[in-house]
Order: C-alpha cells, then structure tokens, then sequence
C-alpha cells in the first residue's frame, strides 16, 4: 500500500514459488480491493511471468490458478461489495480450473495418477506386512482434476479473505469480522449447491471431488455461522479452536456443518443467538470508499 514499487515486489517474488504464493495472490488481491481492477491488472500481468515460468518448466499449474482465481474473486468482491457473492463465485474458479486441466494439462493429469498409484502400492504393500489385505482405489485423471479445483477455489477464497481482512486492518478496523460473521445464503442458493453436490456424488467415485467444490461456500457459511455463534452466545475464543481441530480431523463434522447451514438458510440462528437488543449480526459492513 505505500507504492506500486513495493507492491510489486511482493506479488513477484511469491508467484513463482510453491510455497509463497499464496502470499503473493493475497497481496495482489488487497490492491486490487483497494485500489481497483485496472491497477490490479497491471500487477498481475507481471505476476504471470513467474507463475508461467514454473509452469513452463516444472508443469505445475497451482501458483497460475491461484493468481487467477484470487484476481477474479477480489474483481467480483470490488464490484460487488458484496463476500457471500464472492465466495459463491468460488464454485465457477473451481469448476473452470478443472476443465482447464482436463483440456490442457492431460499430461500432468496422468502424472498424478501415476503418482498416486505409486504410493498407493506402497500403502498396500504396508498394510499387507501387517496382515491387512486391502487393495485401496485408484484415482482417475477426472477425480484428481476435480480435487485441484476444489483445492484453487478453497485457496482462492482463503487469499481473498486474507486480503480482505489485511485491508480492514489498515482502512477499517474491525470491519472484517462483523462481515465474515454475515456471511450467509438463502434457502434457493443453498438448496441448489446441495442438490449439485447430491447429484455429482451419485455418478460415481469420479465425479465425488467434484461434488465438494459445490459445498465450498457452504463451508464457508458454516464457518461464518460458528463465528457468529461464539461471538453471540459470548463464548471463548478456546471453544473455536476445539472446533477447527474436530472439523479438520472427522469428515462427518463436515457434514454435520452443511446441514447447518442449510437449515440456516430457514431459521437465521443468528437471529436466535442475539442476546442485546437491536444487535444485528446479519446486517453486512460495507466496504471503505473505493479509489479511483
């Protein structure tokens, strides 16, 4: 933010590295909040000489989808002023991230499943030392290009976020929570990601990874919802962190989540939470004043 010298510099240097750029998607991702799609632009087309490189070189695509994804949710959230409709934007980055690989990269794509093949023999040969005969599934090119979309499009909502909580800190303080807190959907949009999900899981094991990029801002929601819940009931920040352990490591809790939100969609718990009068956590922050 103090110039576009410094800001370049930070978004170069990270997109060419696996490990950074996700730092360098959210800085691009707070210009261009800030600052607007045009100056973001500029940016980012440098941005894509790193990123290109490593796919050029190495063929991994992940730092480019990054970039991509994060710049055109932060274009939406600019435009739109509006996170719940950025963060659904997430299903299209990782729907398109997908078939671009599918299309594109059916190279890598087998690279994967040989990998993966690879160390699933292994698993296997393990397992057997130990007296379990078990022969595990193998991944195919569609499922794996399916999990690297939900992977790009949980990512990109991570680094807009980020961006997104890095320019309330400068700008706005305390602007971020009170809208993360809000970020919720209605009966129709939730009944249609679960109702995508439904019918991409019954296709078969395939179309299963692709089936979690529709419940992508459902997570999210949830996620919100907890938040909201912790900051409503007046409960410590303690009771989070033993949620986010048990969310990470059963996948039924992920469920369980979903369904929250889904009957969220119906019943606004936040309103139910509320324990002073006239306080409203539905009620969305908006944005500083754009630049010009």
């Amino acid at each position: 933010m103090r110039g576009r010298l410094q800001a370049l510099l930070i978004i170069v240097a990270g997109a060419g590295s696996l490990l950074f750029c996700w730092i360098s998607a959210a800085a691009l991702a707070l210009v261009t909040l800030r600052k607007g799609a045009g100056y973001g632009a500029s940016l980012f087309m440098w941005a894509l000489l790193p990123a290109g490189t490593l796919l050029y070189v190495s063929g991994d695509s992940g730092p480019l989808a990054l970039l991509v994804g994060t710049m055109a949710l932060a274009i939406v959230l600019r435009s739109t002023v509006n996170l719940s409709l950025s963060v659904l934007a997430g299903v299209g980055i990782g729907v398109s991230t997908g078939l671009v690989l599918m299309a594109f990269a059916t190279e890598y794509l087998n690279q994967m499943v040989a990998f993966f093949g690879e160390f699933l023999i292994t698993l296997e040969e393990q397992l057997s030392q130990e007296g379990q005969d078990v022969i595990l599934p193998r991944p195919e090119a569609g499922q794996i290009a399916g999990m690297l979309g939900a992977a790009t499009a949980m990512m990109s909502i991570l680094c807009l976020l980020l961006a997104r909580y890095w320019q309330a800190a400068l700008y706005n303080a305390d602007a971020f929570g009170a809208e993360f807190k809000a970020l919720r959907y209605s009966i129709t949009v939730s009944a249609v990601l679960a109702a995508l999900a439904i019918a991409l899981w019954g296709l078969g094991e395939q179309y299963r990874s692709w089936a979690m990029i529709c419940l992508i801002p459902l997570t999210f929601a949830g996620l919100a919802l907890m938040h909201a819940r912790v900051e409503a009931l007046g409960q410590s920040a303690g009771w989070l962190t033993w949620f986010y352990i048990i969310w990470l490591m059963f996948d039924p809790v992920k469920l369980l989540l979903v369904l929250f939100v889904i009957a969220d969609s119906w019943i606004n718990f936040r309103q139910r939470w509320l324990k002073a009068p006239g306080k409203d956590l539905d009620k969305r922050d908006e944005h500083d004043e754009k630049d010009d």
